[in-house]
């Protein structure tokens, strides 16, 4: 549960403890939505060839991974941010980003196939980072998390032109994670962070590139 719905303010060991917890979670598997069911459950199971199911398992593999980082994108900022406001934003925006874990993960499953086992070393590697954003400042934080939805968005709207046609359970998942996520870059620049340039971007989209590449397959 986020500070911000407990009715008391939390210390620092209470934030430390809860990204811990939260850190644990995210990388031991069975993961529970924290807000929403997913929205495959609407949909009906199809039958899929051997290398449909093979291509929609390698793409939300790759997409539980970018959800694992964004949770220690998330909770690196959180325990690092300034303003209170601030923290809740990163916290509020976490707990959304869990459904979208535990829906990746649960469509994976059913697809017969395993998470990335790189997930810890890409977890480590994005708490730094958000952690790293959070103290230089709320407005760069905020300014590194629209920028961070906007390269999954990317990669988003490519598995919806890639899944198989007839896959609408993982289809059904990459579209509501879609909108969310275009919603968390607008609210991300609406609370007051910094549009980073061009370069910086493009040097954001060869990290993310290597990341999604290494986790579909590993």
């Amino acid at each position: 549960m986020s500070h911000y719905t407990t009715g008391r303010q939390l210390s620092g060991l209470d934030h430390a403890l809860m990204t811990a917890d939260r850190a644990l979670r995210t990388l031991t598997g069975n993961t529970q939505p924290a807000l929403r069911q997913s929205p495959a459950r609407a949909e009906p199971e199809c039958s899929l060839t051997a290398d449909e199911r093979k291509l929609s398992r390698g793409l939300m593999r790759v997409n539980h991974t970018g959800e694992v980082c964004a949770q220690a994108l998330y909770q690196g900022q959180a325990l690092t941010a300034r303003l209170p406001e601030v923290r809740a934003e990163m916290e509020r925006a976490a707990d959304e980003e869990i459904d979208h874990l535990a829906w990746c993960e649960e469509r994976v499953k059913q697809l017969g196939g395993h998470l990335s086992l790189l997930n810890p070393l890409w977890y480590g590697m994005s708490f730094g980072l958000g952690a790293a954003a959070g103290l230089v400042g709320d407005k760069v934080s905020l300014g590194f998390v629209s920028a961070i939805e906007d390269q999954v968005c990317e990669h988003l709207e490519e598995h919806l032109q890639t899944l198989p046609v007839h896959d609408d359970k993982s289809r059904a998942i990459v579209a509501t994670m879609l909108e969310d996520e275009a919603r968390h870059s607008h609210t991300a620049l609406a609370a007051g962070g910094v549009q980073f340039p061009l370069p910086v971007k493009r040097g954001m989209t060869l990290v993310s590139r290597i990341m999604t590449r290494t986790s579909r397959y590993i």
